[in-house]
C-alpha cells in the first residue's frame, strides 16, 4: 500500500510531483494519490472507491483484511487537504455492492461528513452500486454535465469529447532497466480522460487490453502513471504490454 505511505507524508509534501494535461480544453492536474483536481472549477474527481469491498466479501464467505475502507479513506483525506476542493466528485462503485453504504459502520461515515462539511459532493452511480447510497452527504446522479465536460461511470464506446469517466481501472506497463513495471494510471487523449481505480484493493486492465480498444486516439494518447512518490507520464507507443 505505497499511496497509504504517500497519504500519511503528504502533509510533509508542499509540492506533490503531479502531472498537467487538458481534457477537452479543461485544465486538470493527475495527483499521484490517484485524483484529479481541475483548478478551473475547484473540483476534484475520483473514482472506483470500492469502499467496504473487504466486508462485502466477508458477507460471501471470503475473509479479507477488514482494513480496506480506512486505508482507502485516508488516503482521500490526504489528496482532499491537498487541495481543497469546492467540489468532489466520485465516479462510481463508490461501494463494492450494493449494500455496503447502508452497512458501513459509523466511524467511516463519520470520516466522510467531515471531509463532505462546507463543500458539495456528488456520488456517480456505478455498476456495484447502481441504487445510490444511503445517510451519507452528497447526491447521487447516473452522469453529471459540467464546465464543457462529462463525469460518468462507465465509458462510452468510441470516441468521446470532454468524457471522464471510470470503471475500466486503467493501468500501463513501463520496461526500467532489465524489468517490467506495472502501474495504475490516468488515460488521456486530451479529449476524453480515464481515471484509475482509487480503492486500495482495486486491479488494473491494461490499456492495450481489448476493452480498451477504440477509446482513445492512441497516437495522442498518454498514460499518467501512479509512481510510488510520483506521475510518470508516457506516451502509448512507449509502452509495453
Amino acid at each position: 500500500m505505497s499511496r497509504l505511505a504517500l497519504a500519511r507524508a503528504a502533509a510533509m509534501t508542499s509540492v506533490p510531483v503531479s502531472a498537467e494535461t487538458t481534457v477537452n480544453g479543461v485544465a486538470a492536474v493527475c495527483d499521484p494519490l490517484g485524483g484529479l483536481y481541475l483548478p478551473e472549477s475547484g473540483m476534484l474527481v475520483v473514482s472506483d472507491l470500492h469502499l467496504e469491498k473487504g466486508a462485502a466479501f466477508a458477507r460471501r464467505g471470503m475473509m479479507l483484511p477488514p482494513y480496506d475502507t480506512l486505508a482507502t479513506l485516508t488516503v482521500l483525506s490526504a489528496v482532499i487537504t491537498r487541495y481543497a476542493p469546492k467540489i468532489v466528485v466520485s465516479l462510481g462503485d463508490n461501494f463494492h455492492d450494493r449494500i455496503g453504504s447502508r452497512e458501513m459502520p459509523e466511524e467511516f461515515r463519520t470520516l466522510l461528513a467531515n471531509m463532505a462539511r462546507g463543500r458539495e459532493w456528488v456520488w456517480i452511480n456505478g455498476n456495484h452500486d447502481p441504487d445510490g447510497i444511503f445517510d451519507l452527504p452528497g447526491t447521487s446522479a447516473d452522469e453529471m454535465h459540467y464546465g464543457g465536460l462529462v463525469f460518468r461511470h462507465e465509458p462510452q464506446p468510441g470516441l468521446q469529447r470532454g468524457e471522464i469517466a471510470g470503471h475500466l481501472h486503467p493501468a500501463a506497463t513501463v520496461r526500467r532497466r532489465d524489468k517490467a513495471v506495472r502501474r495504475p494510471c490516468f488515460a488521456t487523449d486530451g479529449s476524453r480522460l480515464l481515471m484509475p481505480a482509487f480503492g486500495l484493493m482495486s486491479g488494473g486492465l491494461d490499456l492495450r487490453h481489448k476493452a480498451m480498444h477504440g477509446l482513445f486516439d492512441r497516437a495522442a494518447l498518454i498514460a499518467h502513471l501512479m509512481g510510488k512518490d510520483r506521475i510518470y507520464s508516457v506516451r502509448f507507443g512507449n509502452l509495453t504490454g
